[in-house]
Protein backbone atom coordinates (compact mmCIF):
# COMPACT_ATOMS: atom_id res chain seq x y z
CA UNK A 1 0.00 0.00 0.00
CA UNK A 2 1.47 3.34 -1.02
CA UNK A 3 0.66 6.40 1.10
CA UNK A 4 1.75 9.94 0.28
CA UNK A 5 2.10 12.54 3.02
CA UNK A 6 0.08 15.05 0.99
CA UNK A 7 -2.89 12.66 0.95
CA UNK A 8 -2.91 11.97 4.69
CA UNK A 9 -5.88 13.16 6.71
CA UNK A 10 -4.45 11.82 9.99
CA UNK A 11 -0.82 10.85 10.53
CA UNK A 12 -0.64 8.87 13.76
CA UNK A 13 -3.25 11.24 15.20
CA UNK A 14 -4.03 10.67 18.89
CA UNK A 15 -7.77 10.27 19.33
CA UNK A 16 -8.44 11.16 22.98
CA UNK A 17 -11.82 12.85 22.36
CA UNK A 18 -14.19 13.47 19.48
CA UNK A 19 -12.25 15.49 16.91
CA UNK A 20 -11.71 16.23 13.25
CA UNK A 21 -8.76 14.81 11.36
CA UNK A 22 -5.60 16.89 11.72
CA UNK A 23 -5.47 17.54 7.99
CA UNK A 24 -8.06 18.44 5.40
CA UNK A 25 -7.87 17.93 1.65
CA UNK A 26 -8.54 20.85 -0.65
CA UNK A 27 -9.77 19.43 -3.93
CA UNK A 28 -9.50 22.83 -5.58
CA UNK A 29 -12.08 24.95 -7.30
CA UNK A 30 -13.97 23.39 -10.18
CA UNK A 31 -13.37 24.97 -13.54
CA UNK A 32 -15.78 26.25 -16.14
CA UNK A 33 -15.52 24.63 -19.56
CA UNK A 34 -14.89 26.92 -22.50
CA UNK A 35 -18.15 28.32 -23.82
CA UNK A 36 -20.15 27.48 -20.70
CA UNK A 37 -21.36 29.75 -17.96
CA UNK A 38 -21.70 26.91 -15.46
CA UNK A 39 -18.82 25.41 -13.47
CA UNK A 40 -18.29 21.66 -13.55
CA UNK A 41 -19.80 19.60 -10.76
CA UNK A 42 -17.55 17.38 -8.66
CA UNK A 43 -18.07 14.00 -7.04
CA UNK A 44 -14.83 12.16 -6.28
CA UNK A 45 -16.92 9.21 -5.14
CA UNK A 46 -17.56 8.40 -8.79
CA UNK A 47 -13.83 7.99 -9.43
CA UNK A 48 -13.07 5.14 -6.99
CA UNK A 49 -10.46 7.04 -4.97
CA UNK A 50 -9.11 4.54 -2.39
CA UNK A 51 -9.15 5.51 1.29
CA UNK A 52 -7.57 3.70 4.23
CA UNK A 53 -7.90 4.17 8.00
CA UNK A 54 -5.54 2.10 10.18
CA UNK A 55 -5.02 1.87 13.92
CA UNK A 56 -1.37 2.62 14.72
CA UNK A 57 -1.75 2.47 18.51
CA UNK A 58 -4.36 0.35 20.30
CA UNK A 59 -7.13 2.22 22.07
CA UNK A 60 -8.07 2.01 25.73
CA UNK A 61 -11.07 3.14 27.80
CA UNK A 62 -13.54 4.12 25.09
CA UNK A 63 -16.75 2.21 24.49
CA UNK A 64 -16.84 2.80 20.75
CA UNK A 65 -15.60 4.96 17.89
CA UNK A 66 -17.32 6.01 14.69
CA UNK A 67 -15.88 7.90 11.75
CA UNK A 68 -17.51 10.29 9.32
CA UNK A 69 -16.26 11.46 5.95
CA UNK A 70 -17.24 15.11 5.83
CA UNK A 71 -17.15 17.62 2.98
CA UNK A 72 -17.59 21.37 3.04
CA UNK A 73 -17.57 24.40 0.78
CA UNK A 74 -15.16 26.18 3.17
CA UNK A 75 -11.97 25.13 4.95
CA UNK A 76 -13.45 26.02 8.35
CA UNK A 77 -16.17 23.37 7.90
CA UNK A 78 -18.83 25.79 9.14
CA UNK A 79 -21.56 23.58 7.61
CA UNK A 80 -20.06 20.12 7.07
CA UNK A 81 -21.97 17.58 5.00
CA UNK A 82 -21.63 13.92 5.99
CA UNK A 83 -20.76 11.89 2.90
CA UNK A 84 -20.34 8.64 4.86
CA UNK A 85 -21.02 7.40 8.41
CA UNK A 86 -19.03 4.35 9.47
CA UNK A 87 -20.40 1.55 11.57
CA UNK A 88 -19.68 1.82 15.28
CA UNK A 89 -16.36 0.15 16.11
CA UNK A 90 -15.97 -1.38 19.57
CA UNK A 91 -12.82 -1.22 21.67
CA UNK A 92 -11.98 -4.83 20.70
CA UNK A 93 -12.03 -3.85 17.00
CA UNK A 94 -9.57 -1.01 17.56
CA UNK A 95 -6.40 -3.02 18.17
CA UNK A 96 -3.10 -2.08 16.54
CA UNK A 97 -3.02 -2.91 12.83
CA UNK A 98 -6.79 -2.90 12.51
CA UNK A 99 -7.40 -1.41 9.12
CA UNK A 100 -9.99 -0.71 6.53
CA UNK A 101 -12.36 0.86 9.01
CA UNK A 102 -14.15 2.71 6.23
CA UNK A 103 -15.39 1.79 2.76
CA UNK A 104 -12.80 0.93 0.11
CA UNK A 105 -13.23 4.23 -1.68
CA UNK A 106 -14.63 7.70 -1.10
CA UNK A 107 -18.42 7.31 -1.42
CA UNK A 108 -20.60 8.92 -4.05
CA UNK A 109 -21.61 12.29 -2.64
CA UNK A 110 -18.10 13.43 -1.73
CA UNK A 111 -18.74 16.48 -3.81
CA UNK A 112 -17.61 19.66 -2.09
CA UNK A 113 -14.22 21.34 -2.21
CA UNK A 114 -12.85 20.34 1.22
CA UNK A 115 -12.73 16.84 2.74
CA UNK A 116 -11.88 15.66 6.27
CA UNK A 117 -12.66 12.83 8.66
CA UNK A 118 -14.43 13.32 11.97
CA UNK A 119 -13.87 10.82 14.79
CA UNK A 120 -16.63 10.43 17.40
CA UNK A 121 -15.61 8.86 20.71
CA UNK A 122 -18.29 7.29 22.90
CA UNK A 123 -17.68 6.40 26.55
CA UNK A 124 -14.68 7.24 28.71
CA UNK A 125 -12.11 9.32 26.85
CA UNK A 126 -9.14 7.16 25.85
CA UNK A 127 -5.60 8.04 26.88
CA UNK A 128 -4.18 5.75 24.17
CA UNK A 129 -5.18 5.29 20.57
CA UNK A 130 -3.85 6.63 17.28
CA UNK A 131 -5.08 6.51 13.71
CA UNK A 132 -3.43 7.06 10.35
CA UNK A 133 -5.77 7.72 7.45
CA UNK A 134 -5.65 9.01 3.93
CA UNK A 135 -5.77 8.44 0.23
CA UNK A 136 -3.68 5.54 -1.07
CA UNK A 137 -2.58 4.49 -4.54
CA UNK A 138 -4.28 1.12 -4.06
CA UNK A 139 -5.53 -0.91 -1.12
CA UNK A 140 -3.39 -3.87 -0.09
CA UNK A 141 -5.44 -7.04 -0.17
CA UNK A 142 -2.99 -9.89 0.50
CA UNK A 143 -5.02 -12.43 -1.40
CA UNK A 144 -3.86 -16.02 -1.56
CA UNK A 145 -3.86 -17.68 -4.95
Amino acid sequence: MIMDRTGLLSDGQAITASAASTNITDLGATGTPYGSSVALTRDIGNAEVPLVVTVTESFNNLTSLSIQIQTSVDAAFTSPVVAYQSPTYTLAQLATSAKYLLPDDFPVGTSQRYVRLFYTVVGTAPTLGRLTSGVVASRQKNRRY
